[in-house]
């Protein structure tokens, strides 16, 4: 099943907010109800991001009620900057967004540019499966029979539309033949490592081991972890942005000497940005002061929440994308993703 699609006009999306507890399904009917579902993270995952993006438009579209078509691609508009502005760090989601904007601008009439946003929403959807097939089938490469992989966050189908990036690579290996276990980090403050990955890999009778973010240290030292695989929110040409705590696992690896895999479409890849000119997304304090009604932290305690770091490419091992493994040591081939 795709974790997200269109149904007869609206996105229909597994909300992973409910997860392990209950596999469900939502509607978003229109622009209101697809931004809420972002930022509270009911969608997320960079390429889930990119078709939800792309299926924004399609849905603004197909909602529209202005009746000329100028009026028409204005409101769109309009409505693609709001979605766009949900999640600043993810770079999938501006460029699915766009990607359809940019089709939808060679329409003639209303009518032809709702089909030419479905079109191309759906084109984009398609692709991400294709992409994450071949990412998968070249990363699978990287894996030894009998590796125990540390993983970080979820980077799995729930991350995409289908089959996975980090995950999706683990899946290609087993499906080779090899035996593989695999350290699932809880991922704090929202456990989408607990929650997410873990629930994703028992559901394929994949070994699992829960372990505190702050286990993987100790894991390394003891000789536990044989390679570490990542996915990635944005890729710029000196720095990968993942989920927090991606930074400090590539530093421990770097330490004792363990390859760091990062998985990623090329449509993660950023090359108008370095580092320093990325906005890192700060979250609700309450992330990490409250679960549902029990305060972890007094209620007006001072709370740093990013939800993203940025892992100098000089910590990556190699880059796993559709179009084959790139390692940023080498500088020609690094540079040629970005120009």
């Amino acid at each position: 099943m795709r974790t997200i699609r269109w149904d007869r006009g609206t996105i229909t999306t597994i909300d992973q907010t409910l997860l392990p507890v209950e596999c469900k399904s939502i509607e978003c009917k229109n622009v209101n109800t697809l931004c809420e579902a972002i930022v509270s993270l009911r969608i997320r995952g960079a390429p889930a991001l990119g078709a939800a993006g792309g299926y924004g438009v399609a849905l603004a579209a197909h909602t529209g009620t202005a009746g000329t078509l100028s009026e028409f691609m204005r409101d769109i508009e309009i409505e693609s900057d709001r979605i766009r502005r949900t999640r600043p760090t993810a770079i999938n989601l501006t460029w699915g967004v766009d990607r359809v904007i940019v089709a939808v601008r060679r329409a003639s009439s209303i009518d032809e540019a709702k089909r030419i946003a479905l079109s191309e929403a759906t084109a984009i959807a398609d692709e991400d499966v294709e992409r994450n097939t071949q990412l998968s089938r070249h990363g699978a490469a990287l894996l030894d029979d009998g590796d125990t992989v540390l993983t970080h966050c979820n980077a799995g189908r729930l991350a995409c539309v289908d089959v996975g990036t980090a995950l999706g690579v683990i899946r290609a290996a087993v499906e080779e033949g090899k035996v593989l276990s695999v350290v699932s980090c809880e991922t704090r403050p929202l456990n989408q490592g607990s929650r997410l990955t873990v629930w994703e890999l028992m559901q394929d009778t994949i070994p699992v081991t829960l372990i505190p973010d702050s286990a993987a240290g100790t894991m390394m030292r003891k000789g536990l972890i044989d390679k570490v695989i990542v996915g990635a929110d944005r890729i710029t040409k000196d720095a990968v942005f993942n989920k927090i705590g991606t930074y400090t696992h590539s530093v421990l690896a770097k330490e004792h000497k363990v390859p760091f895999y990062v998985a990623a479409p090329i449509s993660t890849f950023d090359s108008t940005r370095l580092e320093r000119d990325v906005t890192i997304e700060e979250r609700d304090p309450d992330e990490l002061r409250r679960i549902n009604d029990v305060m972890l932290a007094p209620a007006d305690a001072a709370v740093y929440n990013p939800a993203f770091d940025a892992t100098p490419v000089e910590n990556v091992t190699a880059v796993i994308t559709e179009d084959g493994v790139v390692y940023p040591a080498e500088s020609e081939s690094w540079n040629d993703l970005f120009f």
